[in-house]
Order: structure tokens, then sequence, then C-alpha cells
């Protein structure tokens, strides 16, 4: 497929006189590359990766305004003269190559702890009405404050204009200030900025004639607007519905990027960053429907990972540009293979919000699981640096870490084989995909098989690697990637047939009864997976977690999308439980934190969901062989699919770098 199968897709689009050569977008998003507040050669590296990528216009991520909106976390600032050149450097790194740039600037309000010095800070909105996230019942703005911040919104968008900027986006979306302002049950105002629907309006108004004062005619002013809150308490679809068009007929917005929830409570901020659970472009009717009631373009984005879910949406009219974040983050190429009819070539996102938001949320700088050099453009090089001796080199396993180093050693100009003794490549991706509304993360497997094949590697199903097999075929080097397998736990009592794994459940060696207790000691995806797919299933699930929560280990968005359905489902969950004996109908846990006993009656089968170690046979038995090798994924330690991929890429390129320029010259070639 070439751009002529994607019409909608590439077709430009004019907004106030600038030429966005596709309807691809990258939605502002937090990175968390900035440096001193600012863009820096990460934070330009990164967005420059995604316009030489072939992206059509790119948001960058909120810019705080205003002191009231900075804290100790490295956010974007845009409140002084001097961030002008630093923004301006970035800008010119994304025309370089084609792309267009706006510039988005948030306040959060409520939304926020506002660390600082490792103390909450003073967190300011419209009134002091509690919000259901960070537990933060925020100070109330006096009116100079607000009128302050509306000068200081047109103030910053001055700014962007002078970086050389295209456009600026105001941010009222996801429950954040201006979302608080319009919000009646958020803004108890009885001032001129609340009281009626006109007073709750007249910040967002007011801050975009002020945007639109201090840049002029010439940048484009744009709004980012969640369609519905989705949240009790929240806007409702209708309320943004009237606030779009009043904007619209007034001429104050020349597009408006729509996308759907709030960071102020739990469900609502599920919608920040879907995972994979959710369906995709499942926001696009939302966006039909502002679309169909105001006279500029309209944006949305919203799981909409691959250039044929973006056409579709285009092709119906539900939106004139598509956010397609996340697919950007896992292929920056992905537009430019899209246009040049390859298509299938694209690594697709799985939606698994592990090192995008993930990492965010852990307070590191943004990757991508399948792509270790996202967020990485400085840190590692683009493209693989190439062998200085060219290698005969055996990968022993084919999971995601074997997978990644096969296809790095390949890049780097080396002779590869790729041995697995299973009879079909993926390792531990494999089951994750089989856990339900997870078949998505099988994709990971499928990215990963194409690379493969684009490079030729070679690749033995049914194969072991042995000593015996090494000396029969005299590799230059060995990596080793035999993966990991489950410890048990020492259990008391009769264990029996009712004590199964969680491989043997989702694989159907193992037939639970009907009363079943899931022992989850990972407190990652598994347990909560097996425990809604037995519920399904008929069974009587009780899930208990050696941890605080179910889900403990997950990103939050996904850990709290499951709770809600483990709550729906009427799964019981037992936390900071872990399992020391069973017999009978009984199962007995350790309560971790007291130490007393929990018991569990009325028990069929028991699901194990424990931790794995490294597989370290191969290791062992090369061990005095003299062969180079490296050990890398969980046969090093048992991680998740983003180390075992890091390792795949990184690991390799140092490990195989070295090997290689100590590579004897071949016959003939000795100087």
């Amino acid at each position: 497929m070439s751009s002529a199968s994607f019409p909608y897709l590439f077709s430009g689009l004019t907004i106030r006189g600038h030429e966005i050569r596709n309807r691809i977008l990258s939605t502002g998003h937090q990175t968390w590359l900035a440096e001193r507040n600012r863009p820096g050669e990460a934070m330009i590296a990164y967005h420059e990766a995604r316009a030489r990528g072939g992206v059509g216009l790119i948001v960058n991520e909120s810019a705080r305004f205003h002191a009231s909106a900075i804290g100790e976390a490295p956010d974007l600032t845009l409140t002084d003269d001097e961030a002008i050149a630093h923004y301006a450097r970035l800008a010119a790194a994304v025309h370089r190559h084609g792309a267009k740039i706006f510039g988005q600037l948030s306040h959060p309000g409520r939304v926020t702890r506002r660390m600082m010095n490792g103390m909450r800070g003073v967190v300011w909105a419209p009134s002091s009405v509690p919000e259901n996230r960070f537990h933060v019942v925020p100070r109330e703005m006096p009116a100079a404050m607000v009128a302050e911040i509306i000068e200081a919104a047109g103030a910053a968008a001055g700014r962007y204009a002078e970086a050389g900027y295209d456009g600026v986006e105001l941010m009222a979306s996801h429950g954040l200030l201006f979302a608080q302002f319009l919000n009646p049950a958020v803004n108890l105002r009885e001032d001129e900025y609340g009281g009626s629907e006109e007073n709750r309006l007249r910040p967002l108004r007011e801050a975009l004639i002020a945007a639109r004062r201090a840049v002029g005619e010439g940048v484009v002013v744009g709004l980012r607007i969640s369609a519905d809150e989705t949240e009790e308490g929240g806007l409702d679809q209708q309320a943004v519905l009237d606030v779009c068009r009043r904007l619209s007929d007034e001429g104050l917005v020349d597009y408006i990027n729509t996308t759907l929830g709030t960071m102020a409570g739990p469900g609502g901020s599920i919608h920040v960053v879907p995972p994979m659970e959710i369906d995709p472009a499942y926001v696009a009717p939302h966006a039909a429907a502002i679309r169909a009631q105001v006279g500029v373009p309209v944006f949305v984005a919203g799981r909409i990972n691959q250039p044929q879910i973006a056409e579709a949406v285009l092709a119906a009219g539900q939106a004139d540009m598509c956010g397609m974040t996340r697919a950007l983050i896992v292929d920056p190429d992905m537009p430019r293979k899209s246009r040049t009819g390859r298509a299938d070539e694209i690594r697709a996102c799985i939606g698994c919000n592990q090192a995008c938001i993930g990492h965010f949320h852990a307070g590191y700088p943004i990757s991508c699981i399948q792509n270790p050099l996202t967020g990485r453009e400085t840190l590692l090089p683009l493209e693989p640096p190439p062998a200085a001796r060219p290698l005969r080199v055996m990968v022993a396993g084919a999971g995601p870490a074997g997978m990644k180093a096969a296809v790095t050693a390949a890049e780097m100009g080396h002779q590869v084989v790729l041995a697995e003794a299973a009879a079909q490549p993926g390792g531990q991706a494999l089951l994750a995909q089989l856990l339900p509304d997870r078949a998505e993360f099988g994709g990971l497997v499928t990215n990963l098989v194409t690379e493969l094949a684009l490079r030729q590697v070679e690749i033995r199903l049914n194969t072991r690697v042995t000593a015996a097999m090494l000396a029969e075929e005299r590799p230059d080097a060995l990596i080793v990637a035999t993966g990991s397998a489950p410890v048990m736990p020492r259990i008391e009592g009769d264990l029996g047939d009712h004590v199964v794994t969680a491989a043997d459940v989702l694989t159907g060696k193992a037939k639970p009864g009907g009363r079943v207790v899931v022992a989850d000691w990972r407190c990652d995806q598994i347990g909560i997976g097996l425990a809604i797919l037995l519920a399904r299933r008929g069974h009587h699930v009780r899930l208990a977690v050696s941890g605080v929560c179910a889900g403990q280990n997950l990103q939050q968005y996904v850990r709290d999308l499951w709770a809600g359905r483990l709550h729906e489902a009427g799964i019981e969950v037992i936390p900071y439980a872990r399992i020391y004996g069973v017999d009978h109908d009984t199962a007995w846990f350790l309560h971790t934190a007291s130490g007393a006993a929990v018991t569990v009656e009325g028990v069929d089968s028991v699901v194990l969901v424990e931790g794995n170690a490294p597989d370290m046979t191969l290791e062992r038995e090369i061990a005095g062989l003299g062969l180079p090798f490296v050990t890398i994924g969980d046969c090093t330690i048992a991680r998740s699919a983003e180390e075992a991929i890091y390792d795949g890429l990184a690991i390799t390129r140092s490990f195989l770098g070295a090997v290689s320029a100590t590579q004897p010259l071949p016959a003939g070639e000795q100087e």
C-alpha cells in the first residue's frame, strides 16, 4: 500500500495559510526530556526523528505559562523571553524536514500535587472543590490571579510565535484549568469568572483572544478539549459541544483538537492514554458530533495506531486530522512507510502503555517497549554501527530479546542464525496475548517476525542450542536469550491436582475446578487476567494478591481499567496475601504486613501466579568452551518485554562491536 492506498491520510490540510502535508498528527504528550524546563538536545532529537519520518504536524508537550502551575517536575515552561531561543531550535529542527509545529499551553489547576522539594505545594483552581485522583482540595484563585493567568497565556503564545512556531494550542482538555472554569460542578464562583455559562466561559474565551492578539493573524490558534470527560461531575458531551460551537462561531479558534476523559478521577483518566483493551478510534464518533456543529477543522486522538484506521476515520468524515502519537512513538517512520508502499513494514503500537506514559508516571523520560531508540535519540545511535568484521552469530532463543538481538546483529552486517527450542517464536509474549482482551500484545511478536524477515535472518524452530551444536556450527559469537521459568513457591499441605500454574491454565493443560482462588505474587496483568478469564468461563473466583492492590505493578491507567472490570465481575480481591498452604478445599495465606493467617475456604483449585528465574542451563554448559557469549533478556534476570528488547538492541550492539573488533582478519586479508 502506498499513498494512493491512503488518499485521505496523505491529502494536505490548510489552516490559516499553513499547508500541513498530511493528516497525521503527533499530539502534545509529556516526554520528560526537557532540560531546565526548556527544549534541549534530547527533546529536539526526539521530535526531529518524527518530523524526518514524515509526520504532518507536531504539537509539542504542554508548557506551563504561569508560576502557579509550576512545580519541580521537568515540565516545559514558557514564562520568560529567555526561553524563546530554546523553542526556536526545536521549531527549526521540525521545519527542516517539512513538518509543522504547534506549541501547547496548559495549567493543571486542581489536578496536581504540585510537588516542590519533596512536599506538596499550593494548588490553585477556580473553587475549593475536592479532586478525586490526587486527593487535593485546591485553594480558590482570586479574580486578580485569573486575570493574570489570562494575560500570561497570551504572553506565552506570543513567545511561541517569536520562536517560529506555526500555531498555538490552549488546553481545556482532561479536566485541566480552563475545563475546570467551564464546569459548574467545579467552578462555584459568583464573580465575573463564574455563576453563569457566560462567565464560566470567560477565562478560556479571553485567553484565546489574548493569544490571537499576541501571535497576530499569521499564526494558528487552536483548542484541545475533551469531547466528554466521562467522569461523575465532569463536563458532558452537550456542554462541550456548546462551548465548541460558540468559540467557532466567534472565530476564536482555527481548529478543535478532541480527546476524551479527565485527569480528575481514576475512571476518566484512563482515557488520557487509552490502553489496548479499548477499541481503536473510539473517540471518533465524539469528534464527528463536534465537527457537524463547527466551521473549523476537527482533530481526533484515541487508539488510532494504524494508517488504515486513520484513513477510515477521515473517509467517514469524522475528523480532519488524526492523532497517531503512540504509533509515532513506536515507529517514527510510520508516515513515510505508509506513503511509499511499505505499510507492511510498520512497527505497530500495541497500546501497552508501559514505556510511554508508564515511564512518565514513574518519573523517567519517554521510551517504547518495542523501540528502545525512542527517547534515547541522543544516547543510542539511530543506525547500528557497522561491523568491523562480519561474524557468524548464533542467537539461542526466539523470545522478544532473542528476536531483537537477531535483527540487530543482521543490521550490523553479521550472518545470523536464530534458534528456538519451541515450535514458534515469541517466548513469554505468546502467553501474554492469551489473557483477556490482550491479544494485541501478540503484535509485538508479529512486528519482530516481520523485522526478521526483512533482514533475511535464518530461523531454526524446534532447535535447542547445545554445546554439541555449537561445536558443529562453530559460530564466532553466541547470544544467549533462553528466557526463564516459573519459580514454584514452598507450599505446605496436600497440593494434589488442584494446585495449577498460570501457564497451564492459559494453554489449556490444566482445567481448574468451579471455585478458584488465584494466588498472585506478581501483582501484574497475569493474575488479573486469569481471574477475569475464569470468571467469564463461569468459575467463582477470588484474587489474592501479594501486594497492596491488584495490578500494583501495572501502569496506572491499565491498572485502573482492570480494577473496574474486577469490580464489575464481582471478583473479591484479597490484598497483602502470600500463599503458604493448601489442604483439600482451603487455601492459607500470610498477611504480608501483619504476619497473620488469612484463610480462604471453599476452594476447588488454586492457580499460582509466580515469578520467574533465569534459565542458566546453556550458560553453564558452554562456560568452558572459550566461545564469546553474552546473556540478554530473562535469562539474565526475568523482567518485562521492555528490558528484553532493550537488551536485544543495546547489549547486542555493544557485545558484537567488541567481539568484531577483536576478531582476526580472514586469511588473505592480513596486513
